[in-house]
């Protein structure tokens, strides 16, 4: 039988081969390159100081890490600590401006430097328990929250869940919480009183109408109400949204208000209401004197000069350090805190 030669088309060679994939580096890899024990690697990359080490030792560790790229690894280290690094901060659902924004920042520097990892929550919904238990998922160390949007039954969840340390920001404590005590009155109160001092008797307190701020703006009147108690003088409080148009309709009817003085909530308010009135032919101080809060640079390039009432935040470093406390000592009694020092820096606008 005849044979037939079939000719079998053979497979088109790939246009390109794949590089070839390379391994994660280790802590095996970095010891080996730098002719030392793993022990000696971990206790250099995460900077123990119960080991002594010398400084030729620890270079040249380092320097095997970064020719290797390699990177500790978080979630092993979580499990040889017994919990995570991790800080937890909720991002409030309001604008919080320029001050709080530095002072978070601050903060953020100082846990790093403490060998903390800061995540901020961007989570919007209900408050309280179901809030918190959003949170424990992530498995915290710690977590910085403002005392609105957190009880005592969400701190009692975030502690069973493995966090060693809650701490809130607001006027009042959270049962089971390290708290800092943050009254806005004092705000209010120092710039009644200057206002006053200046020999203003009608004053109107500007009332942000944008959500949440209400936590802040309410205390910061009723500041002002003590302030002017007992003295004849009267306080008009002022709703404003924070848009041009909202600051031009207050100022249109400023003269049929009869205002001589104004505490604006913040510097932000109170250089949109100021412009407003300015426009409107009002003079600052002569008809109204201005008065902000904040502190905010801008307030001083502005004329006439913006009068403010400085705010003094607690130090980031000094917030890290209560967290690293409670991290190492969970057992222990919650601490409070007063902060908030408050005082007028005065201008030429009042």
């Amino acid at each position: 039988m005849p044979y037939v030669m079939v000719q079998i088309p053979q497979p088109a060679a790939p246009a390109s081969t794949p590089a070839p994939r390379h391994s994660v580096p280790t802590s095996a890899d970095v010891a080996r390159l730098a002719g030392v024990s793993r022990a000696t690697v971990s206790y250099v990359l995460n900077d123990t100081g119960a080991v002594r080490i010398s400084e030729a030792t620890r270079r040249r560790v380092r320097a095997a890490a970064e020719e290797l790229g390699y990177v500790p690894h978080a979630a092993a280290r979580s499990l040889r600590a017994g919990h995570s690094r991790v800080v937890l901060m909720p991002t409030p659902a309001i604008p919080m401006g320029p001050l709080y924004n530095g002072f978070v920042n601050e903060l953020q520097w100082a846990l790093g430097r403490l060998d903390y990892t800061v995540v901020q929550h961007a989570g919007r919904g209900p408050r309280g328990e179901e809030t918190a238990r959003a949170w424990a998922e992530l498995r915290p160390v710690a977590v910085l929250v403002p005392g609105s949007m957190i009880g005592p039954e969400g701190v009692a969840v975030l502690r069973r869940s493995g966090a060693r340390a809650v701490v809130t920001l607001g006027p009042e404590p959270v049962d089971g919480a390290h708290a800092l005590l943050m009254d806005h009155r004092g705000v209010g109160h120092h710039a009644g009183a200057h206002l006053h001092s200046r020999g203003r008797r009608r004053i109107g307190v500007v009332m942000p109408e944008e959500p949440g701020l209400d936590v802040f703006s309410r205390p910061r009147l009723e500041g002002v109400r003590r302030a002017l108690r007992g003295t004849g003088a009267t306080v008009t409080e002022l709703p404003l949204g924070y848009d041009e148009e909202s600051a031009a309709r207050l100022a249109a009817r400023w003269r049929a208000l009869g205002l001589d003085g104004v505490f604006a909530y913040n510097d932000e308010y109170a250089m949109l209401l100021m412009r407003a009135l300015q426009d409107a032919g009002l003079r600052i101080p002569e008809d109204t004197a201005v008065v902000g809060a904040d502190d905010l640079m801008l307030g001083r390039l502005l004329r006439p000069r913006l009068s403010t009432v400085h705010i003094d935040l607690p130090a980031g470093r000094d917030l890290a350090a209560l967290v690293d406390r409670a991290v190492r000592e969970p057992g222990g009694e919650p601490e409070r805190h007063a902060v908030l020092g408050a005082a007028v820096v005065h201008r030429e606008s009042s």
